[in-house]
């Protein structure tokens, strides 16, 4: 959540140094939003047994529906490539596989045993040499103050929403009064 709250500030930071605007957000014309919401919501309810897994993987299901019908506004490939990345991965190894060496370096290595105890959550797991592509796991750190083990999936997924955030805040809507010497047409 910190690594999309900072893409998020500094997305709009970019798009004002652009020249862009957060009203020009408004401008974005998102299909089908309500699934991205229950997609976020899918992937914070932790029910006992298997039923996290199975609420990851509905979630990926419904975030790609999201994604491939907004695919037209900009970034949203980049978006599609991260979630089919993380959801791959998730899916080959029912749960994200996470590096120890990632989670050391990037200060968490006490997180290690919440992944490998009895309790250890069903979305992720510690990784081994048994995870298939465990180089799309959550292997890359970032060190404190963020402190995150992240995929090559979620650097797409983040990229993709600076695109978005940048290009919506430069759109220009219909509403804006036309410029000096400028000719509005009609159409």
């Amino acid at each position: 959540m910190k690594l999309l709250a900072l893409t998020l500030l500094l997305s709009v930071a970019v798009g004002y140094l652009l020249g862009g605007r957060v009203s020009g957000l408004g401008g974005l014309r998102l299909r089908w939003a309500p699934l991205a919401l229950a997609a976020l919501v899918l992937q914070v309810i932790v029910p006992p047994g298997t039923w996290p897994l199975v609420l990851l993987l509905t979630s990926f299901v419904l975030l790609s529906v999201f994604v491939v019908v907004n695919r037209r506004i900009a970034g949203f490939w980049l978006i599609l490539v991260g979630v089919a990345l993380n959801f791959a991965v998730i899916g080959l190894n029912g749960g994200m596989p996470v590096s120890a060496g990632a989670l050391a370096a990037s200060g968490q290595a006490s997180t290690v045993g919440e992944l490998t105890g009895p309790d250890h959550g069903v979305k992720h797991h510690l990784a081994t040499g048994t995870d298939t592509a465990g180089f799309l796991g959550d292997v890359i750190a970032i060190p404190p103050p963020l402190a995150q083990a992240i995929s090559l999936g979620d650097i797409f997924t983040y990229g993709g929403v600076a695109v978005v955030v940048i290009s919506g805040m430069r759109r220009r809507g219909a509403a804006e009064p036309v410029g000096r010497g400028e000719v509005q047409h009609a159409g």
